[in-house]
Parts: structure tokens; sequence; C-alpha cells
């Protein structure tokens, strides 16, 4: 059977199977059903980022634990009034809040893979910087979750730095 996946929005995407111009396969995926590949190739794995784009990558080492990313979750759900969006890279945390398509706008960095300590950034568009920057110090998750979370989508947040 084919490889397909349905995004969050209710599409089917099949995967497929190109060459590189070195002759090495890539994947991707397409809504089109003819010429679809049969099985996931080992080491690889569906991912859909938070604006439903659905692609094929290598797995990736799970670094954030699942208890984390439920911090985030719930801290969403109870001080955010947006239906926010999550998602992981490497020993990052990403909130998406929405708007005419998705956009990350604050972010929670592992520093202490010991004592599992954060540090939060937010991201900042005045034009001349469009980058992340640092907010507060570090600290627990559960603490930072509770102390910014609250400001996305509102004038406050803006005003941290």
């Amino acid at each position: 059977m084919a490889v397909e996946h349905i995004n969050r929005r209710g599409q089917k995407y099949y995967l497929h199977q190109g060459i590189t111009k070195t002759g090495k396969p890539k994947y991707l995926f397409s809504m089109k059903s003819e010429g679809m590949v049969q099985t996931i190739p080992d080491g690889f794995e569906i991912y859909e980022n938070p604006n439903a784009q659905v692609f094929l990558q290598r797995i990736q080492p799970k670094i954030i634990t699942d208890d984390e990313i439920a911090t985030v979750d719930k801290g969403i759900k109870k001080f955010s009034h947006l239906q926010c969006l999550i998602d992981i890279k490497k020993d990052i945390i990403y909130i998406y809040i929405p708007s005419i398509s998705y956009s990350a706008m604050l972010r929670f960095i592992l520093f202490d893979d010991i004592k599992r300590i954060f540090m939060t950034e937010r991201f900042c568009s005045l034009g001349s910087i469009d980058d992340w920057i640092g907010i507060g110090g570090s600290d627990t998750l559960q603490k930072l979750v509770e102390k910014y979370v609250k400001h996305l989508g509102k004038e406050s947040f803006y005003e941290l730095h």
C-alpha cells in the first residue's frame, strides 16, 4: 500500500521518490496519486510543520521530553486565548501563533540538559532586526511558560526584552 498522510487540514498527500543530480534518491509529498512509494525508507519519518506542509525527514533524536511538551501545551491552554501550535526542533520548543499562516513567535531553548533548564526568546520584527531576541533569564520550563505564554497575541508581548 502506498504511503499517504492526511494533514491537519484534511488534505491527503502521497509519498513520491525522485533522483537528485548526483543520482541519490530524494523524497517528497504530493497530492498526486500516481507513482507513489510503497514504504517509508528506513531511518525516515513523516513531519508536518505548523502550516500543514508535509515532508519526509530523517528521524530526529528525542531531546525534548513528552512531559515538557505537555507542560507547554497545558500552559497555552491555560494562559493564552490563541489557538497556538507547538513544534519541536532538536532542543527548542517553538510556539506558533495564528495569523494568515502560523508564525513562530516564542521559543524555549534547552539550556542545561541535566537540570532541564530553559531560556526564552521571542521573535522581534522591527524591520532592521527580524530575529530572535532573549527575554529574561533561564529557569524551569514550567516557570517560563507561566511567565511568558500569557503575553502571546497581546501588546505586552512586544515589551518583553
